[in-house]
């Protein structure tokens, strides 16, 4: 492709709204452009290395069996509130107003299953694999960081459908292979971590992800191999050892103390035996939540715990109506109501505990969480943090910032017993398909891809996702007609060995063409030029390690092709 007659319009200067590295490169670079908040229009380039992932993609998935449909991305919504989703996905599920009762589809578990209900019958038809590469919609709130979080963009989204759990692991390892390969095909530094399910549901979940800071999720990680969201991620640190003086409770005057550090600040208190209660409210029933010290609750294992995400946490006015205090005075003994207590696993059998008298201003000491307190159930409820020991061998953790590539789920039966998809086993008996939902962000392929390799000119592509091979320049070919011959006659040449070829042959000064070859970056840069011709020679420019090679006219596409072969 010819440059002067090329869509590829490259910026000097950043736009002000681009804050990560991928962003800010793929505008310059004239690889997408902006048409709404979280809507990206793909360009010429940027979609060359959108089909170059895509087929990434579609040829391991192919590879492990899975047969590609194409799903509507307009549904009826009777088929999402069969398996609660519609409320699960809130806001984020986008309805269309002037036609009643149609959703844009997020995902297609629903409809996998709505067209499994129809036409499988038998055991004698499964296992089965099914995949798709489309778009999806989703009502991000607050769509950011370019084409990371959009609310358009394109999912591989593959379904298997088997007849027992240790058939949908079968189709599970398949999939979580497939992705190892995909991912390292497409050259990007990754790791898997166990993650939550949420609004998915299923019994198991992992997620590719790659460190970075553009990233929005954390990850809590340690050198022994242990990784995890932290949205689930746990660690080996124990709980509190019981003290051997166990004194009744007595209650102390606290005038001044509405937080954990001013306790441990006006009273000298360990952090530890501080007890934090939180009230929630769930299903609109108040449950309190014992936490250690100055610990986080994570609301992801809270959901586990209940069994429900339908929880807020309580308002001022509902925390003085059901405990009798305000926040800061506020625990297990002595409720204006009583309350389900559930607790963290790091109190289980704890004493010496200092926690709110629910009376303002008041807090008790020597609480024995065991004798003095109802507490229903204990979990793990607390968010992991920065050099706690791995569940592994005690490495300590690292908290990073991570961008997710891939998500794998083993779903169970949630959606086939929803909608009906059912078969008969050998022994003629009706049971549920066993699912498993396996996604890929086909545009977080491209953009965790730059966030990984770029300079300070620009991006450096590799030979699977660089949307051409060769970046041929000519200078000043209106001035040297020798210049212009030659470079038509390498470009010609090159396409017909069917290698990928962009051709800079505008009439623009040599260094507007290097700086925008540089922020292309293309892997090998071809410069035609007066002096080296004159010479019998072509600069070469390998774009990733910045050498650059003169190689003899004579032979040269032999050398150019040799140096494909080289790059990664």
């Amino acid at each position: 492709m010819k440059l002067s007659h090329y869509f590829a319009p490259t910026l000097r200067e950043t736009p002000n709204d681009a804050v990560i590295t991928s962003h800010k490169l793929m505008l310059r670079a004239g690889l997408i452009r902006p048409l709404a908040s979280g809507i990206f229009s793909f360009l010429p380039l940027g979609f060359r290395a959108y089909h170059k992932a895509v087929n990434i993609v579609r040829e391991e998935m192919n590879k492990i069996g899975a047969q590609e449909f194409l799903l509507p991305a307009l549904n009826p919504i009777e088929i999402w509130e069969q398996t609660g989703r519609v409320e699960a996905m809130g806001d984020v599920l986008f309805h269309i107003k002037n036609r009643d009762n149609l959703v844009l589809a997020p995902t297609h578990e629903e409809i996998i299953a709505y067209h499994a209900a129809q036409h499988i019958k038998s055991y004698k038809e499964l296992p089965q694999i099914w995949y798709q590469i489309q778009t999806k919609f989703r009502n991000e709130p607050r769509p950011k960081s370019g084409i990371l979080r959009g609310r358009q963009f394109t999912m591989k989204d593959a379904y298997s459908l088997d007849i027992s759990s240790e058939g949908l692991d079968v189709s599970y390892l398949k999939h979580y292979d497939a992705y190892i390969t995909i991912f390292s095909r497409a050259g990007l530094k990754f790791f898997v971590v166990s993650a939550s399910s949420g609004a998915m549901g299923g019994r198991q979940s992992q997620e590719f992800m790659l460190e970075s800071d553009a990233g929005e999720d954390t990850v809590a990680i340690a050198d022994d191999g242990y990784s995890a969201n932290s949205e689930v991620a746990t660690s080996a640190l124990q709980p509190l050892l019981r003290t051997k003086d166990n004194f009744e409770i007595d209650k102390f005057a606290t005038p001044n103390a509405k937080s954990i550090d001013d306790l441990v600040e006006q009273f000298g208190l360990d952090e530890r035996i501080c007890a934090k209660s939180v009230v929630y409210m769930v299903d609109d029933k108040p449950v309190l939540i014992l936490m250690r010290g100055n610990d986080q609750l994570n609301e992801t294992k809270l959901t586990a715990a209940l069994g429900t995400n339908v929880f807020r946490p309580a308002e001022p006015a509902e925390l003085l109506k059901y405990t009798g205090a305000n926040a800061g005075s506020i625990g297990p003994i002595n409720l204006k109501t009583p309350l389900k207590i559930i607790a963290d696993n790091l109190l289980v059998d704890a004493n010496g505990l200092v926690s709110g008298a629910n009376e303002d201003g008041s807090h008790y000491k020597n609480i024995d969480i065991s004798r003095d307190a109802k507490v229903e159930q204990y979990f793990d409820l607390r968010e992991v943090k920065e050099g706690e020991p791995s569940i592994i061998s005690g490495s300590p953790i690292r908290i990073v910032k991570a961008i997710e590539i891939g998500h794998i789920f083993k779903l169970g039966t949630k959606y086939s017993e929803a909608l009906g998809a059912k078969f008969l086993d050998a022994d003629g008996k009706e049971k549920p398909i066993v699912m498993g939902s396996y996604g890929i962000g086909v545009e977080r392929i491209i953009a965790s891809y730059i966030e990984q390799n770029f300079d300070e000119k620009g991006i450096i592509w590799n030979k699977a996702l660089a949307p051409y091979m060769v970046h041929l320049i000519s200078i000043a070919p209106n001035k040297f007609e020798n210049v212009k011959n030659f470079a038509e006659d390498i470009y010609n040449k090159l396409q017909s060995l069917n290698i990928e070829v962009l051709f800079d042959n505008r009439e623009e000064a040599p260094g507007v063409k290097f700086n925008d070859a540089d922020l292309i970056g293309l892997p090998i840069q071809l410069i035609v030029g007066n002096k080296g011709l004159e010479n019998n020679q072509l600069e070469v420019k390998l774009r990733r390690s910045g050498d650059r090679i003169n190689i003899p006219v004579e032979g040269y596409i032999d050398e150019i092709v040799r140096l494909i072969n080289q790059v990664v």
